[in-house]
């Protein structure tokens, strides 16, 4: 067999997705293109660790309609991944065995290191053909529940797209927006916490990803592919114009620390941002700022390299999560006996 077709659905806290793929030696065809639909599987989670019975069938009307389109496509395999809500909520099991009942295959909950890996793997095959991207790189993948720091390789004896180190932090636009900004904009006082909470994981997470080494930061996820989007003066969200892109840190920040002060209303006027993201973006704004100051503060007490911009990337753990499935299936189909 030289090509496989196989779907990967994303659950996250805010979103989930479903993408259909051809894999083959050379590499990855959309069959049918990211689907993305907003259900905030993860509202309340980081308070009461319980999935909503709102949140839950949000969930499941999305797995219904993703239902419909796997049905339209033969598939050699399909994988269900869950992320950072479904790891913290007690009552994961009922949201399993449903997911079961409705799409035939059960969800995996996935640890925050696997989460990591799958990101950095996509990341790392689409940002090698860039020019400027030099390793090591550090993908960032920040969500809705947890944000995930991948160092991959360390620019001598291991290979840049070969994973070094990898740590996965509490800290998502919806879980900082729940914790933290409850004004409408956020008060000073609470970015201020929202700050120094940010800042306490991303110490812990330096005790075990050495950012320092970083030569190149990559973003991955909808809150910095979005604020890149807005960096750039889209009036409208563009996948291709933002895939690829590098953005200097000073119109980063300016754009990011805009859209944090702003007003919901005032964000909704913007139709760059999708509208499940209006009420959490300025909190996942407020981590990327954070995660880019502080690597790139370590970088230069590291090896004296002034880090000024990141790279964007559309490429994160779905993508991740469609190569690894392509090339475990492939790989499998090809180690079967031929029958007679």
């Amino acid at each position: 067999m030289t090509a496989v077709t196989v779907a990967g659905i994303d659950c996250g806290t805010n979103s989930i997705r479903l993408k259909i793929a051809r894999v083959d030696e050379h590499g990855v065809t959309d069959v049918v293109p990211r689907m993305l639909r907003v259900v905030r599987l993860g509202q309340g989670v980081d308070e009461t660790h319980r999935f909503s019975d709102e949140a839950l069938e949000r969930t499941y009307a999305a797995v219904r309609e993703f239902k419909n389109v796997l049905d339209e496509h033969a598939v050699d395999a399909i994988r269900f991944v869950a992320t950072s809500a479904t790891r913290d909520a007690d009552n994961r099991e009922e949201f399993e065995n449903t997911v079961e009942s409705i799409l035939g295959v059960r969800p995996e909950v996935i640890s925050g290191t696997e989460e990591a890996d799958l990101s950095f793997l996509a990341a790392s095959s689409a940002i090698s053909s860039l020019s400027d991207v030099e390793a090591p790189y550090l993908v960032v993948d920040l969500g809705g529940g947890s944000c995930e720091l991948v160092l991959g390789g360390d620019g001598d004896t291991l290979p840049a797209t070969k994973v070094q180190a990898a740590f996965s932090m509490n800290i998502g636009s919806v879980r900082m927006t729940e914790r933290h900004l409850h004004h409408d904009p956020p008060t000073e006082q609470e970015i201020d916490e929202a700050v120094r909470d940010i800042d306490r994981h991303i110490t812990e997470a330096f005790r075990y990803v050495a950012a320092g080494r970083t030569h190149t930061i990559v973003g991955v996820s909808g809150t910095v592919t979005t604020m890149t989007a807005l960096a750039m003066g889209l009036t409208e969200y563009n996948h291709a114009a933002v895939d690829g892109v590098r953005m200097d840190f000073e119109t980063a920040f300016a754009v990011d620390d805009r859209f944090l002060n702003m007003t919901r209303a005032e964000r909704a006027t913007h139709k760059t941002i999708h509208p499940g993201r209006i009420d959490v973006v300025g909190g996942g704004a407020l981590v990327w700022n954070r995660v880019l100051a502080r690597v790139a503060e370590s970088a230069l007490l590291d090896h004296g390299q002034h880090i000024d911009s990141y790279v964007a990337s559309e490429h994160g753990l779905l993508d991740g999560l469609i190569i690894d499935l392509g090339r475990r299936t492939l790989e499998s189909c090809n180690e079967r006996p031929t029958e007679h």
